[in-house]
């Protein structure tokens, strides 16, 4: 252990977790000067300790935090309201946006893919609310995950074979079930010689890769000019003949992008969808393609001859598995259904 890391794990107090265990210990998350996370104030141990996913602080109702198995109570960490609405602020402010009375809901996003939300009073009745969402800072592969168990229900060789046959791919799942975790490991096994492009509103995908690329869409600033959004960069993405097109999420319009870009021989294709099941794929990408115009039966043609596979992954108290995996079909009314293989 470095010098440096020894300090780091002194101060985030995750000695006591991480003493007995073999090997160097984890790398511990930087702030946004490369140093201990001090902008994240009482925080600043759960944000450094390199297993948070995610930090809740409910107003008066407590902190929170959440390590891949579930959010547990922090009761070590008392804020008031006071302090815990200039933290807020602070962490809003480095995202460069601003909350306050009249906006106060906002989501901002800081250094390395940290994501901020944050809700004042009297939006929220229990005081001031922030919502934080830590990235990993190591690499996802498929031997990791197999080691986590992650394959105990599909298998492992499933997922590589569809690597190799460069199917275009949908990871599904609910928030924090591990899609991007998953589609990380997924593009690192990729290969080497395949070009990766990948578009994300907040660059998240960890992937070790020789020749991955990362486009992320900006917000608009105080006066509102310079927003590049996810569809934009769909279409300029095309332009760097990408032999992977990748789109870390697809939450709107961009589906239509991502659908005619991958019925035009861009095979390897990948996106991750928020869906509770394999079941509900169907009518979330018919919703997403109603925001951008597309009626239900062109949402299903261009899903079915688009997206080869759908790889849905749950969580539990047991950890992320990768729980099922589905095709798409036309139903009797040419609207878009899906079929479990496995």
């Amino acid at each position: 252990m470095s010098s440096t890391q020894a300090r780091f794990v002194a101060r985030s107090g995750l000695a006591p977790r991480l003493a007995g265990l073999p090997g160097p210990p984890p790398v511990v998350r930087h702030g946004q000067r490369g140093d201990y996370p001090v902008e994240f104030g009482p925080l600043a141990p759960l944000v450094a300790d390199p297993s948070t996913t995610d930090i809740f602080a409910n107003g008066r109702d407590g902190i929170w935090v959440d390590r891949g198995a579930g959010a547990v109570r922090v009761p070590e960490i008392l804020l008031d309201e006071v302090e815990l609405r200039a933290l807020a602020v602070k962490l809003v402010a480095i995202g460069g946006r601003h909350v306050d009375e009249m906006t106060p809901c906002i989501d901002a996003r800081l250094h390395d893919g940290i994501r901020v939300h944050a809700v004042l009073p009297p939006i929220s009745s229990t005081g001031t609310l922030l919502s934080i969402r830590l990235p990993r800072i190591d690499y996802a592969t498929l031997d990791s995950l197999e080691q986590s168990g992650f394959f105990e229900i599909v298998p492992r060789e499933a997922v590589e074979a569809l690597v190799r046959e460069r199917a275009n791919l949908l990871v599904t799942g609910a928030s924090g079930n591990g899609k991007t975790t998953f589609l990380s490991a997924i593009l690192s096994a990729a290969e080497p010689a395949e070009r990766i492009v990948a578009i994300e509103e907040t660059a998240e995908l960890r992937v070790l890769h020789p020749h991955y690329l990362s486009l992320e869409a900006r917000q608009p600033n105080l006066e509102g000019a310079g927003e590049v959004g996810l569809a934009r960069l769909v279409r300029e993405a095309l332009r760097m003949r990408p032999d992977r097109l990748v789109v870390g999420e697809c939450r709107g319009s961009e589906l239509r992008e991502l659908l005619s870009a991958l019925n035009t021989g861009h095979d390897g294709g990948a996106g991750t969808l928020h869906a509770n099941s394999l079941e509900h794929v169907p009518a979330r990408l018919e919703a997403l393609g109603a925001l951008a115009g597309m009626s239900e039966v062109a949402v299903a043609r261009q899903t079915v001859s688009a997206i080869g596979t759908v790889l849905h992954v749950t969580r539990s108290a047991d950890g992320r598995r990768l729980a099922g995996i589905g095709t798409f079909f036309l139903d009797r009314r040419d609207r878009l259904a899906i079929r479990p293989t496995v």
